[in-house]
């Protein structure tokens, strides 16, 4: 994992205040780097209603329904809670006057007052029962959802209550229906109807609860299920009677209270620090559903020593301990797959014993290491068991201290939501007392409005502020954080004037048109689209032109992302699998690399990388679209990608937006060519880097392309039958579908001087 510090001076510190999350999510979304922002505080410069609250977010319940939806209660502060929508408390005209729509319309900033205002004047007021989704302006969430439950008299009668019922079943079931059409993975619910609109509060938590559960029960959420519900208040009586409704009407589905996982005991604190959630919990490490389990190996790594790893093996299955034998350490740990655990990842550690001059060090360093590589690679829930307390000889209070400090070290620095769980074995009391008390420190100075004193350090931590202010580049690999080091210093350096060229500007719709005109207040944009190039251009005054510049980057990594969510729904309908990929780096030493690596050199390239793509779906599709083409033969063919586009060629194949050629003489397909004729194709200038794609592509019957063509033209008279493919002589092929192309082999390159 490589690290780069790029320091910020003058108007770029600016830049950084006003929209600092957001480039962290740009350049998390484009080059997969973690952005540390140090030395610029965004909270003292805005406005009171937008800082965080003092409220600790405490979870009260979890379960997990059959569907394999969760669901949880939290007390939270609904303008400072983590998910992908939250679901506002809407009167029909969507006034956001009193309650929870005024803090959440202050939070979020005009940009959520505008678009309601718009909505209502080409739609008109909403029906009671209805919802409606808008972006979420400065609230940390993609979406509002905007419910209209029912409102009553202040004392409502018993008729009037009655009345009143389906209608706040009708909103919650339109709340879900949005959910599905945004394919949206979380939201946050709060007691619609109560408090102002004077439903009923347990009555509104029972009707909240049970349709959830009867939503996704049934069979109307169709192929599209969310991850996790989350129903938050900030008050406490909210709180109370949604935790009772769930206990309730969620008991036959076996919640997922940690203590019921294991001996029936209550569930241990959780503490938010920043944007990291850290839940103490009782349970079996081999059993958790994160996306990453932390196993403490021995250093023969044989998997049956020690009882975390035996466990760990036995649900996984022999492949686990195949792989971590050939597997190459990356810095203190070594990554396999989950195989059958139910998480994506394992992050395998090797520490030593507490009487090594060293061990506390290995062992906090170890901790820290496997949250900043689940951050890079995108995870959002990491579970550790308590590493340590067993061979290693650490006592359980030492291995508690050093494991939440390295958290909460973590935490002072990662700007974007991460779920921490710490696993106690069942029944091992004085393990879990441990980690209770040191948890009970860190809730009781997460409160406090320094964050720095979560640590426990508080007069070294409140000097700690760098003299310069900077961004710390964490990538995957150098590659990766050179290129987001280089493509952060021509936005920040930028004199005026920013230029943005990405084919994905060509899906651009309504929403994202009517964002870029709120922009021109401030700034002058130009869109243009020449020789199959899309791109942007604003100007104006340097922080307004950055900030605008980053505005259009974050449309654009939302484009893509859903994008990426139809091909991905498009590639499970024709073929019924579920998506899914790797990127393995192949050895230096292997003849694959040294025969690539030949080949490259005498075209005046050093290849610095070679990475294997494996995707068994668009393999499916791939030999689909060969009996099709009654095509057994492929060419091996090269197309040259930007770094930002690595990612999702392996993930859902080639697309004509990543990498228009120089000059598209043969059409507006999707280009390949030999090796030879790469750079002819594709003329980037001034690059560090060069990507490479290696492929199969199918040509089938093929014929001369010409400017223009969107589709291969008619083999004869008859329109429906046509060519295959076009080309523009033998080194260079056009395809107008992606699956005629598979992806082998990423390679990045450098061109030698």
């Amino acid at each position: 994992m490589a690290e780069l510090h790029f320091p910020l001076h003058g108007p770029s510190v600016n830049v950084v205040r006003r929209c600092g999350p957001a480039l962290s999510e740009i350049l998390q979304s484009k080059f997969e780097c973690v952005a540390i922002i140090e030395g610029v505080d965004f909270e003292e410069d805005l406005p009171a209603q937008q800082k965080r609250p003092t409220i600790v977010q405490e979870k009260r319940f979890e379960a997990k329904l059959p569907s394999g939806l969760k669901i949880s209660v939290w007390r939270a502060d609904l303008t400072a809670f983590r998910a992908e929508a939250v679901v506002n408390a809407a009167n029909v005209n969507l006034q956001h006057c009193g309650g929870l729509a005024a803090a959440l319309s202050h939070a979020g900033g005009s940009q959520i007052k505008r678009e309601s205002e718009d909505y209502i004047k080409r739609h008109g007021p909403l029906q009671t029962g209805e919802a409606i989704v808008t972006n979420a302006g400065l609230l940390p969430y993609n979406k509002i959802i905007h419910a209209v439950g029912p409102e009553l008299q202040t004392q409502p009668s018993g008729p009037e209550v009655s009345q009143a019922k389906p209608l706040l079943r009708k909103a919650i079931r339109s709340i879900l229906d949005r959910v599905k059409e945004n394919h949206l993975k979380t939201v946050a619910i709060p007691a619609i109807s109560s408090g102002l609109f004077h439903f009923p509060l347990p009555l509104c938590a029972d009707v909240i609860v049970s349709t959830v559960k009867e939503y996704y029960d049934g069979p109307s959420f169709g192929r599209h299920r969310p991850e996790e519900i989350f129903l938050v208040n900030n008050d406490e009586p909210s709180v109370r009677e949604m935790e009772r409704a769930c206990h309730q009407t969620l008991a036959s589905r076996k919640p997922m209270m940690y203590s019921q996982a294991a001996a029936g005991k209550t569930s241990g604190p959780t503490v938010q620090m920043g944007e990291v959630r850290v839940t103490l919990k009782w349970g079996h490490i081999e059993e958790q559903q994160t996306d990453v389990i932390v196993n403490t190996a021995s250093l023969d790594r044989d998997l049956k020593n020690g009882q975390i790893s035996s466990a760990l093996l036995k649900k996984a299955g022999y492949g686990i301990q195949k792989e971590i034998r050939e597997a190459k350490p990356k810095g203190k740990i070594i990554v396999t797959k989950g195989y059958s655990l139910p998480c994506k990842e394992v992050f395998h550690t090797f520490c030593t014993e507490k009487g090594h001059m060293e061990a506390q060090k290995i062992l906090f360093e170890s901790v820290l290491e496997c949250l900043w590589t689940a951050a890079t690679n995108k995870h959002k829930s990491i579970a550790f068991p308590a590493i340590g307390t067993g061979l290693l000889k650490f006592t359980k209070k030492e291995a508690a201290q050093i494991m939440s400090h390295a958290v909460a070290d973590f935490a002072q620095k990662y700007p974007t939501m991460m779920e921490v769980h710490f696993v106690i074995f069942p029944h091992d009391n004085d393990t879990f007392q441990a980690f209770e008390e040191e948890m009970r420190i860190l809730k009781q100075k997460a409160s406090h409005p320094s964050f720095t004193e979560a640590l426990g350090h508080k007069e070294e931590l409140r000097e700690r502020k760098p003299p310069t202010p900077q961004i710390s580049l964490r990538g995957p690999s150098d590659e990766a954080s050179r290129e987001a080091e280089r493509w952060l210093s021509g936005l920040l350096k930028s004199s005026g004037t920013v230029t943005i060229r990405n084919n994905f500007i060509l899906h651009f719709g309504k929403k994202e048109f009517a964002q870029l005109s709120r922009l021109t207040k401030d700034v002058c944009i130009d869109e243009s689209f020449k020789n199959g190039h899309a791109e942007i251009t604003v100007s104006g005054d340097y922080e307004d032109v950055v900030v605008a510049g980053l505005q259009v980057e974050a449309l654009l990594c939302n484009t893509q992302g859903e994008f990426v969510k139809e091909e991905e729904d498009a590639m499970f309908m024709m073929s019924m699998e579920n998506v899914s990929f790797e990127r393995k780096t192949v050895d230096s030493q292997s003849s694959k690399f040294s025969n690539r690596f030949s080949e490259l050199q005498k075209k005046g390239l050093w290849m610095s990388k070679l990475e294997t793509v494996q995707n068994p779906t668009l393999e499916t599709l791939f030999n689909l679209k060969k009996k099709q083409l009654q095509d057994p033969n492929s060419r091996r063919m090269f197309q040259r990608i930007p770094a930002q586009f690595c990612g999702m060629v392996g993930r859902i194949g080639f697309q004509r937006e990543y990498a228009p050629p120089t000059d598209p003489a043969y059409g507006e397909g999707i280009y390949f060519s030999t090796l030879q004729k790469a750079m002819e194709v594709w003329k980037e200038q001034n690059e560090e880097y060069l990507y490479l794609v290696e492929a199969e592509v199918l040509t089938g019957n093929s014929t001369s392309g010409k400017p223009g063509l969107i589709l291969p033209p008619a083999v004869g008279t008859d329109p429906k039958i046509m060519y295959d493919s076009v080309s523009g002589g033998p080194d260079i092929s056009v395809i107008f579908s992606s699956y005629q192309a598979l992806p082998r082999y990423i390679i990045t390159c450098r061109v030698i001087q």
